[in-house]
């Protein structure tokens, strides 16, 4: 409230608190409400369904990306890998088809030189080289089996490590939903929020849109004390207004290193805003 005297009139105006905050800063800056948000929350889940063997993570654990965050039972799967790492390690060794492919060759290469000459018969080169033709196919075959089994080998990895859950970010746990003995199928297990950076949401009034552009950078005052000066840079101006509140949305990006803010928390956010430029409009002579 403010008192204007005239003469011996008194006129009490009121004036909004984003008005005052104009005039206690400089006319180039506006201080707004804000309040810091995760820069963004995964809900975990699995993509296989069954049942929770492990959640090593706890509410309020920090986490990097990779980690594991629950485990399902997965002792078939296992036992396959181990069946199937077996059975490719036995067929890794194809020198011996290879070995047998090279002398039925030598074999064909000298019955054939020898009847040239008229040392052998027909029958020896014809069988030499059957021999031959033979032990092409069957090194052929055993290297599409060592091939066939280093996919099924793979497979069975990845179907393993499927019932491992990680997470894709780094963040916090803030929720969990399960616990070890549970069945998942679709549902969430727990939910991780990633808070470096951090997001700073403001509502802003109409009269200031289209003077605040993405790149500028605000000073950010936080209801929770901290040591330095706190800077965040606009990412998002909203382009659709809220015809009933008067108002468009503005989000910010903060660094938080170390986790010194939480989320969730009030802050002021004094915003540099372009100078109004005139409205032109013309006129069809």
């Amino acid at each position: 409230m403010r008192f204007i005297s005239t003469g011996s009139l008194i006129v009490f105006v009121m004036i909004s608190p984003i008005v005052l905050a104009q005039e206690n800063e400089s006319p180039d800056v506006m201080v707004l409400d804000g309040f810091l948000t995760p820069y963004r929350e995964v809900e975990i889940g699995s993509n296989s369904v069954g049942v929770i063997e492990s959640i090593p993570v706890e509410r309020g654990d920090f986490v990097q990306k990779g980690d594991i965050v629950a485990q399902l039972d997965s002792r078939l799967e296992r036992a396959n890998l181990l069946l199937v790492k077996a059975r490719f390690e036995i067929l890794t060794t194809i020198d011996l088809w290879q070995t047998r492919r090279d002398f039925a060759e030598r074999e064909y290469l000298r019955n054939q030189d020898l009847y040239q000459k008229e040392a052998t018969t027909f029958y020896a080169l014809d069988e030499a080289e059957t021999n031959w033709r033979i032990a092409e196919k069957e090194l052929q075959n055993a290297v599409d089996q060592h091939r066939l089994a280093e996919l099924e080998y793979k497979q069975a990895q990845v179907l393993v490590e499927r019932r491992i859950i990680r997470t894709p970010i780094n963040g916090v746990v803030t929720d969990r939903f399960l616990s070890e003995g549970e069945r998942v199928e679709q549902e969430p297990i727990v939910k991780i929020a990633q808070i470096d950076p951090l997001n700073v949401e403001v509502i802003a009034p109409t009269d200031i849109w289209g003077r605040v552009e993405k790149g500028m950078i605000a000073e950010i005052v936080p209801e929770l004390p901290v040591a330095g000066r706190l800077t965040a840079a606009v990412v998002i101006v909203d382009q659709v207004l809220e015809a009933a509140s008067g108002t468009f949305g503005i989000r910010l990006e903060l660094a938080n290193p170390y986790r010194r803010l939480p989320s969730g928390l009030r802050c002021q956010v004094r915003l540099p805003i372009k100078k109004q430029a005139p409205i032109q409009i013309d006129v069809p002579q």
